[in-house]
This record gives C-alpha cells, structure tokens and sequence, in this order.
C-alpha cells in the first residue's frame, strides 16, 4: 500500500498534536479528515477560537469534523462514508469504543511518555515532577482501557536538571511527529504490524492524574529536591502555586515559575520551620522546606505578569 491509498482519520485538539498533523499532510500521507473539539468562547467578548489543529487543517483543504459527543449518529455515520484505513489519535479526549474500532486498521495513540510508565492525563509534567533523568514518545494500538494497548514504537528524550515541562514538551512534540511516521509507515509495509503487550514490559504501570488545584500546590514540609521538581513539571503551565505571606503585607496565592534548590547554608544556625520566609541579601527570596530552602527566582502575583522575586521584593514598601 502507498501513502496515498492508506486512508487516514486524525483525532486531535491540542498543540502537541500539531507538528504530527504536519508532517503526515507534508509528508504525502492521505488525511481524509481531521476530527476536533469544537469551537470554544473566548475572552471577554465569549468570541469562539479554534485550534491550531483547525486553522492549520482548514489552510490544507482537509475536512473537519467537530461533534459534540464522539457517539453522535451524524459524526459516525461520516466516519463510515470515509472509509478510514487507519485511526491516529494524539492528545485527544476518550474514543468510545464505535469511534475506534471503525477504521479497518484500528486506531493507533501517540503518547507522551515511555508507556506503561505515565499512563494518563499529564505524562510530561509527572515525568519531571517526578525527578526522571529520561521520558520519550510511545505509538501503541488503542483499546478500551486507558493506554494500555500493544506498543509499536517508543523513542527516548532525556531531561536536563534545568529542563521544565514547556521544554519537554516541545521537545517530545518533534520526536512524536518523527516517531508517528515511522508507525504510519509500518502499516504500508504490512498491514497488521505486530506490537507489545505492555504486560510484557520490566516497568510497573504508573499513573499520571490530571492535574488538580491540590496536587499542584507546594507543600513545604515536602524535600527541597521535591519541590523544586514539582515547581519543573508544571512551568509554565499551570504552575505551581503557594500562598505566601511576606511581614507587613496581606498573604497572596503566588505561582512559582522557577526556583533553586539549597540544600545548606553556614550562615543560618538554626534551621527555620518548613515554610518560614527568609528575605536574603540581594532581592533573594527563600522558603524554609523539610532539608533545607527553596530559593524563589520567578513568580507570578495575582493578577500581574510574572516576574522575578528580586523585582517583586523591589516593589514591596
């Protein structure tokens, strides 16, 4: 089979799904139709915004579908008149299971993580909130159960000490393209392709939950080394969060953009109770944690852009 008789349905929204898009349309590979999330009200004016996905399938000519619910007889009875060969679905919401079994190739995820480690919906931020040293991309066939299918493809990404979630993320987006194409074009060289049970693998399954108001906030009887990871798998987006209360102001719910670990220091001969604010010489900003402080360098106040601590500190009177 060539690149233009494998008839492909890709099932995206988010922007980590766009560079695959790409590369499938410029690539030669026959889209026949991008399935989306429907338009959202946005800003004060409720104007509905499409996805990148949209804008950039609309420039390309391909048919877009945005049902409301995956089950809607309208939305599956096209997706029969399609015909889809293949099924390609990346950050997506849940297919039922009348979505994903109609391609007569079946329906295959690219996720972002090392499956079965991080199966869920935030695999990138539990990575390094997590403090691992690698994550990568998994192609895997889908089934009823949450990223459990067979893998056909994996490819690895290490992260740096300074690496943030945006950074990975970007990252991992251009090694998923790569590694979606490589799985698209096992299909062309034969048409069940065979994967690995995930049961087969050394590595427990672990989760990786959305993301809550209550796992993102930083507790500061935790490690410092934990800390200043968690406030790494969530930058920039959403971000960790404290409340913090500086002597002589009001407390405000911060979000912690970027911090430094410190482990000791000579100068201090007691060690201050987790969560105890230390303003430091040079606009320096620390907070107490269980093994030592957690060296604030960006953060954002309530309703302002953000901003380095030394620069906050400077406005404070």
């Amino acid at each position: 089979m060539t690149k233009d008789q494998l008839r492909i349905v890709y099932m995206a929204t988010a922007d980590f799904a766009l560079p695959s898009l790409k590369a499938l349309v410029e690539g030669g590979y026959n889209v026949v139709a991008v399935v989306t999330m429907p338009d959202k009200p946005m800003g004060r004016g409720h104007k509905l915004k499409e996805s990148n996905i949209k804008t950039y399938a609309v420039s390309q000519g391909l048919e877009v579908l945005q049902p409301v619910r995956l089950r809607d007889e309208e939305f599956v009875a096209r997706l029969h008149e399609l015909q889809p060969d293949l099924g390609i679905v990346v950050a997506f919401r849940m297919l039922p299971e009348v979505v994903w079994t109609l391609p007569r190739l079946g329906t295959i995820n690219l996720h972002g993580s090392l499956l079965p480690r991080y199966r869920g919906a935030a695999p990138i931020h539990w990575a390094i909130m997590n403090g691992d040293a690698e994550t990568g991309v998994t192609t895997f066939r889908l089934r009823h159960e949450l990223d459990t299918g067979d893998i056909l493809l994996q490819d690895r990404l290490p992260i740096a000490p300074d690496d943030n979630v945006g950074k990975v993320h970007d990252r991992l987006m251009l090694l998923g393209a790569k590694t979606l194409l490589r799985t698209v074009d096992l299909f062309l060289q034969e048409e069940e392709p065979k994967g690995r049970a995930q049961e087969d693998y050394e590595e427990a399954p672990t989760p990786a939950p959305k993301l809550t108001k209550e796992n993102t906030e930083l507790l500061w009887n935790r490690p410092t080394e934990v800390l200043h990871n968690q406030v790494r798998g969530l930058a920039p987006y959403p971000a960790a969060w404290a409340t913090l209360a500086i002597e002589g102001h009001e407390p405000l719910v911060f979000k912690i953009l970027e911090t430094e670990p410190i482990l000791s220091s000579e100068d201090l001969t007691s060690r201050p109770e987790p969560g105890t604010i230390l303003i430091r010489p040079k606009g320096q900003l620390w907070v107490a944690t269980a093994d030592g402080f957690l060296a604030i360098k960006t953060l954002q106040p309530p309703a302002k852009k953000a901003m380095s601590a030394s620069a906050y500190l400077n406005g404070l009177r």
